[in-house]
């Protein structure tokens, strides 16, 4: 009998770690981090929030504006060494408006074992590639 692989699949981890943020459960979201994360939004202008407390709070933060929010995985690659590259896009409204805040950006993850360890957001997809392949490269 062939042996079933051990490795995770990491499209599937990102395109499944993104959903929770919809039912804005944090447990759920966070459940897929490793116990020492980074959310690096630096890119962004929006710092760099370390551990799962700091993290939380800035999700909870973020969406706390928002009376609908629904956040979408268009495309993910896995660029090997635990390296994935997924462009996201966000679909709001304000509470108490009919105005819509639409963002899409692309996130560097870095995983170990099926958990994320780093993920860093970028405005802009080709600088969020280049960086994601340099990242790739060094951890191989």
């Amino acid at each position: 009998m062939a042996e079933e692989s051990t490795t995770p699949d990491l499209v599937e981890l990102v395109r499944r770690s993104s959903e929770p943020a919809n039912r804005r459960d944090w447990d759920a979201a966070l459940a897929f981090w490793g116990p020492d994360p980074v959310w690096d939004m630096s890119p962004m202008g929006m710092g760099v929030h370390e551990g799962s407390v700091a993290i939380r709070k800035f999700f909870e933060d973020w969406v706390a504006v928002y009376e609908e929010f629904q956040l979408e995985a268009k495309d993910i690659v896995d660029l090997g060494n635990g390296v994935t590259l997924g462009v996201f896009q966000q679909d709001a409204r304000l509470a108490g408006s009919n105005a819509r805040v639409q963002i899409r950006y692309t996130s560097v993850g870095v995983w170990d074992d099926g958990l994320l360890i780093r993920a860093t957001n970028y405005s802009h997809i080709d600088e969020a590639r280049a960086a994601a392949e340099r990242l790739a490269n060094e951890r191989g």
